[in-house]
């Protein structure tokens, strides 16, 4: 088809060109707990390799200092950033042409699966330690890829009555599931209830067993999607385009989509705003809760497995309000919420204060804003997913998570620049709070102005 040719409405849209019937509006259709539980098994990616267990194995002394080895993986994880924003979005691009969305889905999440069965080779040697920076920083470019794909399908397994309550159905999903693998990790691995050979630290063996336990759960967890989901149409005008040309296309797609929907361009400069801002509430929250309000490392964790709980449910409540009040009315609630109480968190700090009475102390501070914090975080993700899946033009939705993917990675330093800057200024950890929220506030003030979604048709591109 054209791209100066009509696409079919919303409802055709969601279910066009797939031999499946039209999604119902039902929430826990097949499709739809296929789709969600490869964010269930993706969380074993994210929260074990990648936030609480893996990474911090490879900073660790016998890779050669944690100051040396955070700063190849940060290094590492930069190369890989700029990796994915140059090419998401045409990887998106050439999976919606060639009708293969569900087959790049499963090789992308195919090799993240085996590059992280590869991190079992790390020894705790300092020799290795480019090795396994090597495999995080490719296994994260791969899921980006695949996460793109993944997106892209919400359209493909909701109606525009329930793609909201789909999307924070997902997002809930991959918080618990990351619950559910850290709690395995945790006994079966880090501290066993049961002495076993795997649970060995010689020669980081418990640790590296992990790597296998993650590879294997994510793998298992996203063959539902892959043999449930069916295959997007094929586009014969753009399907046999060079990897160069795709570039020349999407630069004139984008120009389209601007000059048809600019709102679109607004809203993916907004979302990668406050995304950053998103992601730097769970980054540095356990490092606040151990290093301003004396939390131990055992207190981390239980705060960490209570503010995933409180998120996904956030991100079912927040996507029952998206299919009746809108993405961004839920966007803007949520980002308030979490100015409102991180402001709380940078005030209060850990001082003891008592009030009508009651002795509110520094745990009661965080326990209760930082939970507060993950409740608003998981509706602000969720919603901001089913926005541009609703402003995604007809057959072009894993361009447009590839372009959201990028947005993304292309403004990521603000918040870790300006939480580091704001404890420069200030000299306390707590005000690095204040660089996280000046961020959240600028993706909210460029929020504002953009239109809610309807629904978009494909953007006019002249000559192709």
């Amino acid at each position: 088809m054209s791209h100066n040719q009509q696409l079919p409405g919303p409802e055709a849209r969601l279910s066009a060109g797939t031999t499946a019937p039209a999604p119902t509006g039902r929430i826990l259709s097949r499709p739809v707990l296929a789709w969600a539980s490869w964010d269930w098994g993706s969380a074993a990616f994210n929260a074990v390799m990648t936030t609480f267990v893996f990474t911090v194995y490879l900073t660790s002394e016998p890779f050669g200092g944690e100051e040396l080895a955070s700063q190849y993986l940060g290094w590492g994880l930069a190369a890989a950033g700029v990796l994915i924003a140059l090419l998401a979005p045409v990887t998106g691009q050439r999976s919606d042409s060639g009708g293969r969305r569900r087959f790049w889905l499963g090789v992308n999440t195919l090799i993240v699966a085996s590059l992280t069965a590869l991190c079992f080779f790390v020894l705790p040697r300092p020799e290795l330690l480019i090795l396994g920076v090597a495999l995080i920083a490719a296994a994260n470019i791969f899921f980006e890829f695949a996460g793109v794909n993944y997106n892209a399908m919400l359209v493909q397994i909701s109606t525009p009555a329930t793609v909201g309550k789909v999307s924070g159905f997902g997002w809930a999903m991959g918080y618990v599931g990351g619950i559910v693998a850290l709690v395995i990790v945790l006994v079966a691995f880090i501290q066993p209830v049961v002495d076993w050979p795997g649970a060995q630290t010689e020669n980081g063996l418990n640790i590296r067993l992990v790597a296998i336990f993650s590879a294997v759960w994510f793998l298992a967890f996203a063959l539902p999607v892959l043999f449930t989901v069916p295959e997007v149409p094929r586009q014969p005008r753009t399907a046999h385009l060079s990897f160069l040309a795709s570039y020349g296309l999407l630069v004139r797609r984008v120009k389209a989509i601007y000059r048809t929907s600019p709102h679109t361009i607004f809203f993916l400069l907004a979302s990668a705003i406050f995304r950053d801002g998103l992601a730097a509430v769970f980054t540095f929250g356990g490092i606040i809760a151990a290093g301003t309000f004396d939390f131990a490392f055992s207190e981390v964790i239980l705060f960490a497995i209570a503010g995933n709980i409180i998120a996904a449910v956030g991100s079912v409540i927040g996507g029952f309000f998206d299919d009746r009040a809108g993405p961004k009315r839920v966007i803007i609630a949520a980002l308030i919420g979490l100015l409102f109480a991180g402001t709380a968190v940078l005030v209060l700090g850990a001082e003891t204060y008592t009030v009508f009475g009651y002795t509110w102390t520094g745990d009661t501070t965080f326990w209760t804003f930082g939970l507060m914090l993950t409740l608003f975080v998981g509706p602000a993700q969720s919603s901001s997913r089913a926005f541009l899946a609703r402003l995604a033009p007809a057959g072009e939705e894993g361009e447009m998570f590839g372009l959201y993917a990028t947005t993304g990675r292309a403004v990521s330093f603000l918040a870790p620049a300006l939480f580091a800057l704001s404890i420069g200024i200030f000299g306390e950890q707590r005000y690095g709070i204040a660089g996280i929220l000046v961020v959240l506030l600028a993706g909210l003030l460029v929020l504002l102005p953009v239109k809610p979604p309807g629904r978009a048709a494909a953007a006019v591109v002249p000559g192709a």
